[in-house]
């Protein structure tokens, strides 16, 4: 429908150039306005989406503050790891390692992705925050396999494990759980205001969201202080029995805890980054809304794809009345763009294409 407005404004921009140059205008003028609508062809690019896409504030400095926490926390396990020489105190230091290369891969995926789009990428780099959350997936998932089983399983099958340092360990892991707490609490109040905001139940709304990184965090100190636990278990189990399997054993269990995340977390964003549609209930909402409008007979076809965490385009085949004329087609379209948007909020990008009844 807006095409149709702009060819009719350019011929009418045109004419007006050709009474000017009658008037008295510069051929110049002429060629400056030709060429300014031919550098507005040649760059096609929207920015809605890019405005939602800078609205991500409140993430980034919950990224910022697990970032934080978890670098602290991995020199603590590291130095606590050699001092001790428990193998779950390893595989706990691999754990905040993997986190805070994780966060990292957040923060450039939020600054990439506030890029401003190109005639090549017309919707923008929304998508970048889900390739860089699937690639802080296989860090998690490699630092689960790799060294928290693979170590943990040296040490049981040499019979290894914490003999000593009992202490220390207990110490760094306190601290631990204290920092994981603090980000934790951080990650999960955003959550669930969020939620709030969304009406829906905070497990579902964590499930759910388009947004990778609180989602990320969270889940993340949440495993994270799991891991303490188990940690703790297998050290405390150690020390109080004197059976040295128990602390590798932990550090096997803390390494499937990993993998299990990384592969449920690496799902979600491959879902995303290979083209996903909104979701069911938002798809509906999007379908019934168009149907209110008196002008429309029947929605054909509608098509959803997720652009970014806050960015939907929206594409629908509509059969509309056919007593009414051009003037109000346009009409209804502006009425039906602004109403897809007020019912989804994350609906940047309207496309209608009024479709003749089948047979005509």
């Amino acid at each position: 429908m807006e095409a149709i407005v702009c060819v009719q404004g350019c011929r009418r921009s045109q004419a007006g150039s050709g009474e000017r140059m009658g008037d008295g205008a510069t051929a110049t003028d002429a060629r400056r306005a030709e060429g300014a609508r031919d550098e507005s062809r040649a760059q096609p690019v929207s920015r809605r989406s890019l405005s939602r896409e800078r609205d991500a504030g409140e993430s980034r400095k919950t990224v910022l503050i697990a970032l934080t926490a978890n670098a602290t926390i991995a020199v603590a396990k590291l130095g606590g790891g050699l001092l001790s020489g428990s193998a779950a105190m390893f595989a706990e230091a691999a754990h905040s390692l993997a986190d805070t290369t994780n966060q990292a891969f957040l923060l450039l995926s939020i600054k990439l992705g506030q890029r401003e789009p190109t005639p090549a990428r017309p919707f923008g780099f929304g998508e970048e925050r889900y390739l860089w959350t699937f690639m802080a997936a296989v860090g998690m998932f490699l630092a689960g396999a790799i060294f928290a089983i693979g170590f943990g399983g040296i040490e049981l099958a040499t019979g290894g494990g914490e003999t000593e340092g009992f202490a220390i360990a207990y110490v760094v892991l306190a601290l631990s759980f204290a920092a994981e707490g603090a980000s934790w609490v951080r990650a999960f109040r955003q959550t669930r205001r969020e939620a709030r905001e969304a009406e829906k139940p905070l497990w579902r709304y964590a499930r759910e969201s388009r947004d990778p990184n609180v989602k990320m965090v969270l889940f993340e100190d949440s495993v994270a202080l799991i891991g303490v636990a188990l940690a703790a278990a297998g050290i405390a189990l150690n020390e109080f029995t004197g059976l040295t399997f128990w602390d590798p054993t932990a550090s096997v269990l803390i390494g499937l805890l990993l993998v299990s995340v990384a592969f449920w977390m690496g799902r979600d964003a491959k879902h995303l980054l290979i083209g996903s549609a909104a979701l069911p209930e938002e798809r509906e909402a999007l379908e019934d809304a168009i149907e209110e409008f008196d002008e429309v007979d029947e929605v054909k076809e509608l098509l959803t794809l997720v652009l970014g965490p806050n960015a939907v385009l929206v594409a629908g085949r509509v059969d509309l009345r056919d007593d009414i004329d051009a003037e109000r087609v346009e009409r209804v379209s502006s009425e039906i763009d602004a109403r897809l948007r007020e019912i989804v909020p994350d609906v940047t990008e309207v496309f209608l294409d009024a479709t003749p009844p089948r047979g005509e």
